[in-house]
Formats: C-alpha cells, structure tokens, sequence
C-alpha cells in the first residue's frame, strides 16, 4: 500500500493481482465486504492504531482525555484516471472536532471553514443565547420570580384560610336560622333574616377585596417580570428565525454528484421523501463523502464498507472493528441519488431465502395449529415478499383463514401458534397481551459467558433513522427484561435458554449483544452481530390455556443447532 497526501488516495501494491474486481458495486445497506475493501479497511485500521496526530479519544487507551467517542470509519475501493486500484478513507460526522484531515477525504461541505456563512452564523446564536442567559440570571428577574413564588404560595394561603372562615361564618347563621325560626314571630326573624343577609354580603365583599388586592400585588409583579421575559421572548424568536434559515442555507450548501455529474442539494433530495427535510448531520456519514471525493476526480468507485472504530455508544450496538452497513434514514435517500446511473449489486433483502424451507405442522385441532417455522422464512407476507406462514397455511387450509397471533423474526425458527376461528384468536391472542404465556428460546452465543444465569432490564425504542435496528433509551424506551440461564458452554460460545419476561421487538437479539446485556451477540445475527449461515436463536417452548378445553397445553420444540 501507498498512500498519496495530495487527493486521498492509497494505492494497492502488487499483492491484489489475484482478487477479482467487483462487477456491480455494493448494495450499501446490507452486503458481504468485498475482499479489496476487506484489506482497505485493515490498512486503514492499522493506521488508526499506530497513528499519533489524532486528538481523538475512540475509547480504546485508558491515557486519553475527554469522553470516549467511536466513530465509523469507510473505505471506497476506486479506479484512478490511469487505470490505478486504491481506496479513499473517510470517517461520519467530524474527527477530533475538525474536517481537515491528510488520510480523509474532505466534506461534501464543509461547515468548518474559517469566516464562513455558517461559524459566522453560530456566532451570532451563541450572541443571542449568551444575551438570554443573561436576562436569566438577572438579579432583579430573579428576585421578581423569587417574590411571585413566595407571593402566590402566601395569596393561596390567605384566601384558603378566609374561605375558611367564611364557611364557618356560613354554617353559623345557618344553625341561627335553624334555631330563631320557632322562636322569632314573623316580623322579627324577617328582621333577623334581613341582618344575616347583610353579614353574608358583607363577608363576600371582604372576600372580593381581598382577592382584588392580591390580583393587583401578583399582577404587579408579573408586569416587572414581563419587562425581561418579553426581552426573551423576542430573543428566542430571532434565534429560531435565524437558525431555520442557517440550516436552509447549510442544506442548500450540500450539493451531490452522481456518475453522470448531475447535481442535487440535500433540500431537494430529502423534499422528495415522506420526511421533507433532511435530518441533522445528513451528508455528514462516510460513503456520501466518498462518492463526493471520486466523482470529483473521476474516480471509477468500484466497492464500499464501513466499519465501526472505538468503543461502544451507550444506545446503539457497535462492535470495534465490525462492518456495518449504511444507514437509512440519512443516507439512503442521499444515495438513491449518488448511485443513480451505476451497475449496483441486488438488495439481498428482495431475495427468499426460506424459499426452499419446510414448514412442518407440529399439532392441529379445529381451534389453532402450532408450526415449526423454519429459519428464514417470515411470519406475515413483506411489501416484496409474500411468501410466509401465513401464506403457506392459507394454502394448506383452503376453506380456513389463518389468523395470526404472533411473530417470530424471520431468522427465528421454532413454535408458532396460529388460529383458525376469531375466538381461537381472540382468546389465545388475550394470553399473548397478558404476558401469561410462558415462552422460552434458546440461542447460541458468540462468547463464553462467565455467569450461569440472570437477567438483562434494558429499555428498547426503534432507531427512527436506521430501521429497523433498535436503540436502548433510558429516557424514551420501553420496559424491557430478560431471564436468561446458561445451558452449554462450547469453547468459543455459550449455549443459553431464554424467558422473554416482555415481548419488545429484537429484545432479545438486544439484550445479547449490547455492552450493558451480555455483550455477547447472537450467533448468525446480521444486524447486531455477524452474519453466519443462520441466526441462532430458536422458539422452544410454549404454555398457554386452550381456547376451547380451557386446561394448559404445552409444546416443545428442540433445536437443531
């Protein structure tokens, strides 16, 4: 390998003579790295761990300072105007607080850039947001708000104690009237009624004044407050005027190339979407920037990976040195368009793998079928697959419609339970809500655990910009628990049975792999672990009431792995 500071590029030395090129470039979002971009990224890898330059703490040497941050790192195989084969190096979002970096390609923008539109921007924000806080922290603010808390508590306390004694003052001439109407003749106690009266209006006037009189006193107050919140207000509302259209300006700024050099700004690609505008940071992931580097040039991209660098964030599953693919809700639009004109390999995912699968029917009454659903074949139809279980019974029981009760993933085998009538479904279906089911699953793991058994309670909610992988949020997740024990342990993985105690999507898939689980993804799990021939996860047993007899049926399942 050699490296060239002048554009980027480092250029494969004699020892690739025998990998064959790639026909179509990467599908970016789910794809086997390609041999030449298996050994881009371990060049790559090998400069991250001996470089020097680099201020950035990934989280991989206890010296470092500052919060730890991994970060994804790509690598674009590309063919250079003489015929030549390297790869380009770029890394998501920015390094060590800057753009400008002699191994990296640069930014399809960069936001960076000394006295531009955008730092000059931020500049006059940070202004606004300084002259805010200020106001905030004013002493005279902060002792008018400091007197409305103590006079609002006071001016409750007031009238609660006055209606207080207006209740009491009620209740007695009630029992005076009570006691004078057989005493008094009937002039008298119409003399007597007409004084009562009186005290009454008397004490709601009491009580009007004295309501009156604190409106005023608060009404006071919030008039002094007014004077610095109006300052505020009218702050904020210039901050958000100007930081809609900086973000207009900065989207308009990101304009993309394809092969064909047709250019399209990040507003116009993302007004084509369901979501109208970008999201933040989109533009700033790797493969846009090295598709960016190479059109410029006219480099011929050939193949693509990325690979994650560093420890582990706290919400999403990244390993150090794993290939992921790109992600979805950023740069999937973003490269519908950069790929547009290019020979691009098939999504694997528009591909049945459980096409050839059998699906075996472990038991059958008239109520619901229970299937042994194999590996790789989906629960429910997909939007381009349909082929499924319930697909498969549908035609199997031509005068029953199958009615689904619940899922498995569709790498998942194991026990499915399926209703032929709606109270079968309905009434299984309300066991299924309840969480009285009883459910265990067994999966291979991909490393040895140390303890024998215990229990994951990590909050899980989807990742809206990566679908359909999850995120564990403490602030906005669900509730999400685990039991897990311990069944066998083989030298390099651990064989574990599983209680779902909630039925969160992925959760299990989850809770092996992130850091705060086991840390130990499932085997074959192309989303938070690596791919193998399957994933290693098994529905084994079920324990729910019968709909009709009423008593508990049970099924197991062993696996085959």
């Amino acid at each position: 390998m050699s490296d060239n500071p002048h554009n980027s590029i480092s250029y494969f030395d004699s020892s690739i003579s025998g990998i064959a090129l790639p026909e179509r470039f990467t599908y970016p979002f789910y794809y086997e790295p390609h041999p030449l971009t298996q050994i881009a990224a371990t060049h790559l890898q090998h400069y991250l761990a001996t470089q020097t330059e680099l201020d950035h703490n990934f989280g991989l040497a206890d010296n470092k300072q500052g919060p730890a941050i991994g970060k994804m790192f790509g690598v674009l195989v590309v063919e250079d105007n003489e015929g030549r084969l390297g790869y380009l190096s770029a890394f998501s979002g920015k390094l060590a607080g800057s753009n400008e970096h002699s191994k990296f390609v640069p930014p399809v923008f960069d936001m960076l850039v000394e006295d531009g539109f955008f730092l000059q921007g931020q500049d006059i924000i940070n202004t606004i947001n300084a002259q805010v806080k200020a106001i905030a922290s004013d002493a005279g603010y902060l002792a008018l708000k400091k007197e409305l808390e103590e006079s609002t508590v006071k001016s409750l306390q007031e009238i609660a104690a006055f209606k207080k004694e207006l209740k009491l003052n009620k209740d007695k001439r009630k029992k005076l009237r009570e006691e004078q109407r057989g005493i008094l003749k009937e002039a008298d106690y119409a003399l007597f009624e007409a004084d009562l009266i009186k005290q009454s209006l008397h004490d709601k006037h009491r009580f009007n004044v004295l309501s009156a009189d604190w409106k005023q006193r608060l009404d006071g107050i919030r008039a002094g407050m007014a004077r610095f919140e109006d300052k505020m207000e009218a702050l904020k509302n210039e901050r958000k005027e100007r930081s809609v259209a900086l973000q207009q300006q900065l989207f308009d700024q990101y304009v993309f190339l394809n092969i064909a050099g047709e250019s399209k700004s990040l507003h116009a690609i993302f007004n084509e979407t369901i979501f109208g505008k970008p999201p933040a940071a989109a533009g700033e992931c790797a493969t846009p920037k090295l598709l960016q580097h190479a059109f410029l040039n006219g480099y011929k991209p050939l193949a693509m990976a990325e690979f994650w660098w560093g420890a582990a964030p706290k919400s999403e599953i990244r390993q150090h040195k794993q290939f992921y693919p790109a992600c979805t809700g950023k740069c999937k639009p973003i490269l519908k368009h950069m790929l547009e004109g290019m020979p691009v390999d098939e999504n694997p995912l528009l591909q049945n793998p459980g096409e050839t699968s059998k699906l075996e029917i472990i038991y059958e009454d008239d109520y619901f079928v229970v299937v042994n659903k194999p590996s790789e074949l989906r629960s429910v139809p997909g939007v381009n697959i349909q082929d499924s279980v319930y697909t498969r019974l549908k035609q199997t029981f031509a005068s029953v419609e199958p009615l689904i009760i619940h899922r498995l993933d569709m790498g998942t085998s194991g026990l499915l339970v399926v209703a032929k009538t709606k109270d079968a479904h309905k009434f299984i279906q309300s066991q299924f809500l309840k969480r009285t089911v009883k459910k265990r699953y067994t999966a291979l793991l991909s490393k040895v655990l140390s303890q024998a058994e215990g229990e994951v309670n990590l909050p899980l909610r989807g990742d809206l910009e990566n679908r359909p992988r999850q995120l564990v949020c403490f602030e906005h997740g669900k509730k999400s628990i685990t039991r897990w024990k311990v069944v066998q342990i083989n030298n390099t993985t651990t064989k574990v049975h599983f209680w779902p105690l909630t039925g969160r999507t992925h959760q299990l898939r989850m809770h092996s792999a992130h850091g705060q689980g086991l840390n130990a993804p499932i085997v074959g799990d192309d989303l938070y672990g690596t791919a193998a021939q399957r994933l290693y996860l098994h529905a084994s047993y079920l324990e729910f009431i019968h709909p009709q007899t009423k008593e508990k049926v049970r099924f197991e399942l062993a696996e085959d792995f």
